[in-house]
């Protein structure tokens, strides 16, 4: 059983468990599984229901369980090839999560960190300033840092408007990240010009920048969708432009095929892609 489970890739997936609402270690799973990676998972809270758009939602905070987990693997001498961290429940998952890289990053180890925080130039309900400041704690410890423009944002204390955005301000955020210590950024949700929306990569010259048709409306999930395919995509050896184009395609993809009076609430369609997705792209590199 232990073969089997090294002759594959592995991830550990740090996130919550939201029980509805497609997000979370919900999509982790089936999306890094389907690409061909092991996916162990440490759940950070468990959820009624996602924190968007649900009212009276409820969340257990599962730091102390966290401990109780990594200390029961120990004997295990488990090893992973990435630790893709996603929503924290609160600040002090911080220092676990630092903990967690100290104990299980080698140099062959991908730390891959999606600082999940807020949207649309504000902060999740469930946080505040003091958690920003924690969250960028972690910056230095990234391998490959995965904000979304609100995120960057909060990290790097650039005020936030509305509108799109000019490349001297995405270059300057990813130089900031970067001046943080993340090694690179992948950043979601840029927006130059209208009926577009795309990611940029950081790069040693200038950014790589990948372009989606802009489809309106609000997706809840998405972002950990396009960690999840990023994050199985570089564990087949995909490089990072390449990863973050095809999760960037993927998300429309699903969106796609999502009815148009769906309740958007509960997740996209990510489901009907998966296996068509995961074959097509496997000679990606």
């Amino acid at each position: 059983m232990l073969l089997w489970f090294y002759s594959m890739k592995n991830v550990l997936a740090i996130h919550d468990i939201s029980c509805v609402g497609r997000c979370s270690l919900t999509v982790c799973l089936p999306i890094i599984s389907a690409m061909g990676s092991t996916c162990a998972s440490l759940p950070t809270a468990l959820l009624s229901t996602h924190t968007g758009g649900f009212d009276g939602f409820t969340c257990l905070d599962l730091t102390d369980e966290m401990r109780k987990i990594v200390a029961a693997w120990r004997p295990l001498s488990l090893k992973f090839d990435a630790l893709y961290s996603g929503f924290l429940a609160c600040a002090a998952q911080t220092d676990t999560v630092k903990n967690l890289i100290a104990e299980y990053k080698t140099p062959h180890t991908t730390v891959i960190i999606d600082p999940v925080m807020g949207d649309d130039g504000k902060l999740y309900k469930v946080f505040d300033k003091a958690f920003v400041e924690k969250m960028k704690q972690l910056l230095p410890l990234a391998d490959i840092l995965v904000p979304n423009i609100t995120e960057a944002m909060l990290l790097t204390d650039t005020p936030y408007s509305d509108g799109s955005h000019t490349p001297a301000l995405i270059e300057s955020i990813l130089i900031k990240l970067q001046k943080a210590g993340a090694k690179q950024v992948v950043l979601t949700g840029v927006f130059f010009k209208e009926g577009e929306l795309g990611v940029a990569v950081s790069g040693a010259q200038s950014p790589y920048y990948y372009f989606t048709p802009r489809i309106a409306g609000s997706f809840h999930g998405t972002g950990d969708i396009f960690g999840s395919v990023l994050t199985a995509s570089l564990m087949r050896g995909v490089r990072l432009e390449a990863a973050a184009a095809a999760a960037a395609d993927f998300v429309v993809q699903a969106i796609h095929a999502t009815p148009p009076n769906a309740d958007t609430r509960y997740g996209v369609n990510f489901e009907a892609v998966l296996k068509t997705f995961a074959v097509c792209t496997s000679n990606i590199v």
